[in-house]
């Protein structure tokens, strides 16, 4: 109960601060809001100049700069419930996503064996990550980026990270690597076919077309080498799986979480198996994972899954892009079942749903 409570107790508290702000946006006049973030702006001049910005490109971007309230609302928006693993990998891993991915394997081949050659990567992972984080490149945002994270470094939380955000978007636009035009994404700053923050594109992004520039919004090739190159330095060992889906012993009550890696000999002295049929790996180690408790199935997951994590932190999505990449090499779906009735919809039965609805006079959005 104390915890509970004291979440509570953070969750008004972090509204509360969300409201702050945008009441004291809304009870400006309009004059005194601009005049307030254009001296924002401006106080970050020198910073960007001393990051080796320069000033027309500051200027180009900066100047007659108004904030986005809507982004702030989205940065204050909670989440009324947990989405169940079941329902997430239903409308990540579905059909459709399967059929996409598989034609994007081929068309890009040439691309992907230039990847796995330089990188060491898993192709399917790269082109797995690149389906989740963009629908294959149909969604990578909309949102103007220096408009977002200016308002974000000016008015939103943690206004240092995203001003240094912010600073290193300017650099990217100065270095000439990606048209500014076209330099959209989400409302925090994730942007191109694979949604990297400016900075882990400035670490980590690659050319991989010839042109010398490194422009994941605008290549399909750059933006999958840049993920590969991402994998790779989050410790991906090429040649190795992710995991694959396990069936416990009914007696086992040993430890579980993608922490507490053991030799798969050890898993196969507990008793642990394959749900596929084939014997355990002789040599490397992993951990144990049941996202859904031990009534729905369980995973054995190695460091490339810890790979996978480091891309977004969620074992739901490392678990997603892992499954997804199974599938898209031929795999079918898992042995094991949720604890649910409830199998959850894929993206084309979510659509048909809206439809349903919207017909029925709901307004449910663009479906």
């Amino acid at each position: 109960m104390p915890n509970i409570i004291l979440h509570l107790s953070k969750l008004r508290l972090t509204l509360l601060l969300g409201w702050i702000v945008l009441i004291s946006l809304a009870g400006s006049s309009p004059a005194r809001a601009e005049q307030d973030f254009g001296t924002c702006v401006e106080g970050m001049r020198a910073e960007a100049a001393a990051k080796g910005v320069s000033a027309a490109t500051f200027d180009s971007q900066m100047r007659g700069l108004s904030p986005d309230r809507t982004v702030l609302e989205l940065q204050q928006q909670q989440p009324e419930f947990k989405t169940p693993i079941w329902d997430y990998l239903a409308a990540l891993v579905d059909d459709q996503r399967v059929a996409d991915g598989r034609a994007m394997l081929s068309q890009w081949h040439l691309t992907l064996d230039a990847v796995e050659a330089r990188f060491g990567v898993d192709r399917h992972v790269v082109v797995a990550v690149w389906g989740v984080e963009s629908d294959f490149g149909k969604s990578i945002g909309k949102r103007p980026l220096v408009q977002s994270l200016a308002t974000l470094a000016c008015y939103g939380e943690k206004a240092s990270y995203f001003r240094h955000e912010l600073i290193t978007t300017l650099k990217i636009i100065d270095d000439g690597n990606v048209n500014p035009a076209h330099l959209v994404g989400s409302w925090a700053g994730a942007f191109g076919h694979t949604q990297f923050m400016p900075s882990t594109f400035m670490r980590l992004a690659v050319a991989m077309d010839g042109s010398g520039k490194r422009d994941i919004v605008d290549s399909v090739p750059d933006a999958l080498g840049s993920t590969a190159n991402f994998l790779r330095k989050s410790g991906w060992t090429s040649g190795e799986s992710w995991g694959f889906e396990v069936i416990l012993p009914p007696s086992y009550h040993g430890p579980t979480g993608r922490g507490a890696k053991r030799p798969f000999s050890s898993w196969a002295a507990a008793g642990v198996r394959r749900a596929d049929g084939r014997a355990l790996p002789a040599a490397g180690s992993a951990g144990l994972i049941i996202p859904a408790g031990r009534d729905g199935p369980a995973f054995l997951v190695t460091h490339n899954f810890d790979a996978i994590y480091s891309y977004n932190a969620a074992e739901s999505y490392a678990l997603a892009i892992s499954l997804l990449s199974d599938r898209l090499k031929g795999a079918g779906p898992l042995v094991g079942t949720w604890p649910t009735n409830d199998r959850g919809l894929s993206r084309a039965e979510r659509k048909e749903v809206q439809s349903l609805l919207t017909q029925r006079g709901y307004d449910v959005g663009t479906p």
